[in-house]
């Protein structure tokens, strides 16, 4: 067995698990938001389909990450990059569902801010963004 192989593997599914937990997070807090709407006669704002989804890049980039691992001459370097960046894009997936709760009951409540809520779920993703890239760059000059 190579154990290398955990690299690929665990930078998909750690990647993965964190989008499950922040867009179930994100989605629990827009059907609230929602029925809070139709309880008080607002219109409820679609906005908040796209604040469940945000988790969901972190997968895609854990996905080209293990990509760009490969299948072959996997050593405990790549195992290591694989667990370490899936969990971190991971982690990066579940707090962004977390803002984005916060952010879709703020926008059902008050109708406001739509902009700024996105700013913030977008600084969260950043750092999956800079998980992958700075990996990708670490796999590339080791070769």
């Amino acid at each position: 067995m190579n154990i290398g192989l955990i690299g690929p593997a665990a930078a998909l599914g750690l990647s993965a698990l964190g989008s499950a937990l922040g867009t179930g997070v994100a989605s629990q807090a827009a059907v609230g938001g929602w029925k809070k709407c139709f309880i008080n006669n607002k219109p409820a704002p679609f906005l908040l389909a796209a604040f469940s989804g945000a988790p969901l890049t972190q997968t895609i980039y854990g996905f080209l990450l293990m990509l760009f691992l490969g299948t072959e001459n996997l050593t405990v370097f790549h195992a290591s990059i694989g667990v370490f960046g899936g969990l971190a894009m991971g982690l990066s997936a579940w707090m962004q569902g977390k803002a984005a709760a916060r952010a879709a009951d703020a926008l059902a409540e008050t109708g406001k801010g739509t902009a700024l809520y996105f700013m913030v779920i977008g600084i969260v993703e950043t750092v999956a963004l800079f998980v992958m890239v700075f990996l990708l760059l670490l796999i590339n000059s080791a070769k």
